[in-house]
């Protein structure tokens, strides 16, 4: 867009209300040490200057999302807005953010998708990921090789089939797409599972860059526990 001030900025789809948690909140605003889940995700964003803005995504009623903004500090605070357009979907989220943002991004800019619940985000990982950016044309992702054997169930529960792992790889966040790619994708397959989904359908091929096992998406109580001893040995 012409006069646009941003070449990267960052995406925070934060419109899901977590119903497999179990919680009396949405997950990303469950404490998190002295934190909260999403407050520990944007600050890992944030501790990058080549991340220019970062915007959060919520639903409408939501009544948490300016409190975890509120408690950043003022210069992290100043780099953060919140947008309350999410939709009933992450793409549509995405998607709504886009266009909510269009007249101060650059349609050339780098766009970084994070998930709200993944606060363990470590900048080793971030910053192998900004620097995929000279070699990754039709964008780039976090993510880890598979590990485990997998298997491939049939309609009663049983092993079908074990898949080869050989090229498996497990995708995390942030996924970075150009503004112009990334709204076209989404807006051509609303129901891509992540931003790489959406963009392959285009007939591209995002880079795989490795990610690291702490980047863990919280999804189940467990998964709580593992953060905080990932973010108290960090």
């Amino acid at each position: 867009m012409p006069g646009a001030r941003y070449g990267c900025v960052a995406i925070v789809p934060a419109g899901g209300a977590g119903s497999r948690f179990g919680a009396d909140r949405p997950k990303q605003y469950l404490p998190l040490g002295r934190d909260t889940v999403m407050g520990s995700a944007l600050r890992a964003l944030l501790v990058t200057r080549e991340i220019e803005h970062v915007y959060v995504n919520v639903q409408a009623g939501d009544l948490h999302a300016q409190a975890v903004i509120d408690a950043l500090a003022p210069e992290e605070r100043a780099r953060v807005s919140l947008l309350h357009v999410a939709g009933s979907t992450r793409s549509a989220t995405v998607l709504a953010a886009l266009e909510a943002v269009r007249r101060d991004v650059q349609t050339n800019a780098w766009v970084l998708v994070h998930d709200a619940a993944r606060p363990c985000l470590s900048r080793t990982a971030l910053a192998r990921l900004l620097a995929a950016r000279s070699e990754a044309a039709a964008g780039a992702l976090l993510a880890l090789p598979m590990a485990d054997t997998v298997k491939r169930a049939d309609e009663r529960g049983h092993v079908a089939e074990t898949v080869p792992r050989d090229a498996l790889w497990r995708a995390q966040t942030p996924q970075m797409f150009r503004y112009g790619v990334l709204r076209d994708a989404l807006g051509a397959c609303p129901d891509a599972t992540d931003e790489a989904q959406a963009v392959e359908a285009l007939g591209l091929a995002p880079r795989l860059v490795l990610g690291e096992a702490r980047n863990l998406k919280i999804t189940h109580p467990e998964d709580l526990a593992l953060a905080r001893f990932f973010m108290e040995n960090a």
